[in-house]
C-alpha cells in the first residue's frame, strides 16, 4: 500500500504534507546514517601489534615465572588472554600467516625459516596486512624484525605495504651489532644505516618517536616485532644484573632479554597514554612461536649448555607441532571495547588479518581465499566462530586440530601417529590413536588433502639447489680445479 492509500494518516495531516514529511524523514535517516558512518570511521581503533620472538609460553610475570614483566602483566589484568591461540612452531611461517591471513603451506613457507643465505621470500602475489589496512586509510609502520625476504626488494616491508620500516630484514642478528655472519642488516625504510645500540631499545625507542609524532587524526597500524628474547642470548649489563641470582648464565641473560623487552613494551603503552590514544588503540601481544627446547630449532648461533625458555606445563617447544612450540601467550587490549577476562580458544594467527581489516572497514579484495575468520565476535563476548585449525601442513608433518582433537602425523619413516585430547590432557601426554582409530582416519583424511593443496616448501627446494650446485667436496685439496 502506497501513502496516497493510506487511510491512516494522523488526523490533520493532508496526503501531500504526509508525503513530505515522510520525504522529510527519508533524507535525514540518510543523513543519520551517513553521520553514524562517519562516526563508526572515526572510531576505526589505532592498532599496536607487538610480537615477541621465540618467548617461552611459561616466561611471563602473570603466568608465575620468576621473570618480572611488569608491563605485559598490566596488559593482561586490563585485557583480555586467548588461552589458546596458536601460531606456526616457527617465526617465519608465523609471520606470513599474519601478513596474508593464509597458512604458509599455501605459498611454501611452511617449512623451517628463510635462512640468511636465502634468496626466496614471501609471494608478491599475496596480499599483505598492511597492504589491505591502507585501503581504509591507515598509515602503516613495522619497527623490528621482518624476516619474510630480504635477497630482493620485491621482498622488503616498504614494497610489501609497510610506509615506513626500521630494523632488520633476517631472522636473526647480534642485538649489539646489528649484524648476521658479520653483515651488517639494519635498515631505515629501503636504505642501509649503522647505529649504536642494544636492539630491544632502539626499536621502542623508533616506536616512542612515531607515537608521539602521530597524526592522531589517522588511524595507525604500528606492527612493533621485537628480536627478544631469540638467541643470540645478549642481553645489557644493567638488564643481566638484575638476574645475578640466577646462576644459570643462558637462563640469567634469557630473562634479562625478556624484561628489557617489557620495559620497552611499558614505554610504548605510556607514549600512547601521553597522546590520550589508549582508548582509541586496539594492543595485540603474542609470541611468534613457543621456546625453544630442542638444539635443532636455536638458529644460527651457537649456543652451549642448556636452554632456558620454559613452556610448561605444553610440550616440547620451536620448531615442532606441540603445544608448546604453537600455542603462545596472547593478549588483546581495548579499554571500553574488550572487557578484561579470559577466553578459551581455538584461535589461530591467520585470523588476525580478517579480524583487524573488518574492524579498520579494510578491503581484502584482490586478496586469495583466507584460512582466517573474524574472531571479533568471540573477542567482544560472543560465541567462536573456529572449530578446527592447522597446525602445519609439510613434506614430513602432519598436524590438525579439530575441536578437542589433535592429530600429529609424521608419515615418514620411522612413521608416527598421534591422537590427543586437549580439554583433558593440554600437556600432550597420553596417545589416544589406539583407542580411536576411526578419529585417526578422519583427520588423517584432512592432512592428505591438505597436502595435495600445498605449494612445495621453498626452504627444502632451496636446501637441495644449494647443494647440488657446489663443486665436489674432495679431502687435502683433491679434485682442485685444473688437476687431472
Amino acid at each position: 500500500m502506497t501513502i496516497a492509500e493510506d487511510d491512516s494518516a494522523p488526523m490533520g495531516l493532508a496526503r501531500r504534507d504526509l508525503l513530505k514529511t515522510a520525504a522529510f524523514t527519508a533524507a535525514a535517516a540518510a543523513l543519520l546514517g551517513a553521520e553514524q558512518a562517519a562516526r563508526a570511521a572515526s572510531r576505526r581503533p589505532h592498532i599496536l601489534y607487538i610480537l615477541a620472538d621465540d618467548l617461552g609460553f611459561a616466561d611471563l610475570g602473570y603466568r608465575g615465572s620468576d621473570i618480572a614483566t611488569p608491563n605485559i602483566d598490566r596488559l593482561a589484568a586490563g585485557g583480555l588472554k586467548l588461552e589458546q591461540f596458536y601460531t606456526q612452531p616457527m617465526c617465519t611461517p608465523t609471520r606470513a600467516a599474519l601478513m596474508t591471513g593464509r597458512y604458509p603451506m599455501r605459498y611454501g613457507l611452511q617449512t623451517g625459516v628463510i635462512p640468511s643465505g636465502a634468496t626466496y621470500g614471501l609471494d608478491p602475489a599475496e596480499l599483505t596486512l598492511p597492504a589491505a589496512l591502507k585501503t581504509a586509510g591507515y598509515r602503516t609502520s613495522l619497527v623490528g624484525k621482518w624476516h619474510l625476504g630480504h635477497a630482493d626488494r620485491k621482498y622488503w616491508p616498504r614494497q610489501r605495504g609497510f610506509d615506513s620500516f626500521y630494523g632488520a630484514l633476517i631472522g636473526e642478528i647480534d642485538h649489539f651489532k646489528h649484524s648476521s655472519h658479520g653483515v651488517v642488516d639494519w635498515f631505515r625504510d629501503n636504505e642501509l644505516v649503522v647505529e649504536s645500540g642494544y636492539d630491544t631499545e632502539l626499536f621502542g625507542n623508533e616506536a616512542v618517536r612515531q607515537l608521539s609524532s602521530h597524526d592522531a587524526a589517522t588511524p595507525l597500524f604500528l606492527y612493533l616485532a621485537f628480536t627478544a628474547p631469540h638467541t643470540p642470548l645478549l642481553a645489557p649489563k644493567a638488564w643481566l644484573d638484575r638476574y645475578a641470582h640466577i646462576k644459570d648464565e643462558n637462563r640469567r641473560a634469557y630473562a634479562a632479554m625478556v624484561s628489557a623487552m617489557d620495559h620497552e613494551i611499558g614505554r610504548v603503552l605510556k607514549a600512547l597514554d601521553a597522546r590520550g590514544l589508549t582508548k582509541d588503540t586496539l594492543v595485540v601481544f603474542h609470541s611468534d612461536n613457543g621456546g625453544t627446547r630442542d638444539r635443532m630449532f636455536v638458529g644460527e648461533a651457537e649456543v652451549g649448555g642448556d636452554l632456558p625458555a620454559s613452556n610448561a606445563p605444553l610440550r616440547a617447544g620451536k620448531g615442532t607441532v606441540y603445544e608448546g612450540g604453537t600455542r603462545v601467550d596472547a593478549i588483546v587490549s581495548w579499554p571500553g571495547r574488550i572487557a578484561p577476562g579470559t577466553r578459551t580458544g581455538p584461535f589461530h594467527v591467520v585470523d588476525m588479518m580478517p579480524t583487524l581489516a573488518g574492524l579498520a572497514g579494510a578491503s581484502l579484495a584482490g586478496g586469495k581465499p583466507s584460512d582466517g575468520v573474524d574472531i571479533w565476535p568471540a573477542i567482544a563476548g560472543g560465541p567462536n566462530p573456529r572449530r578446527g585449525l592447522v597446525l602445519n601442513i609439510e613434506p614430513t608433518t602432519g598436524s590438525v586440530r579439530e575441536g578437542d582433537w589433535k592429530l600429529v602425523w609424521a608419515p615418514a619413516l620411522p612413521a608416527r601417529v598421534e591422537l590427543f585430547n586437549l580439554a583433558n590432557d593440554p600437556g600432550e601426554t597420553r596417545d589416544l590413536s589406539v583407542a580411536n582409530p576411526a578419529k585417526v582416519a578422519e583427520l588423517q583424511a584432512v592432512v592428505v588433502k591438505l597436502a595435495e593443496e600445498m605449494v612445495p616448501p621453498h626452504f627444502l627446494m632451496a636446501s637441495l639447489q644449494a647443494v647440488l650446485a657446489n663443486p665436489p667436496a674432495f679431502p687435502d685439496g683433491l679434485g682442485a680445479k685444473g688437476q687431472h
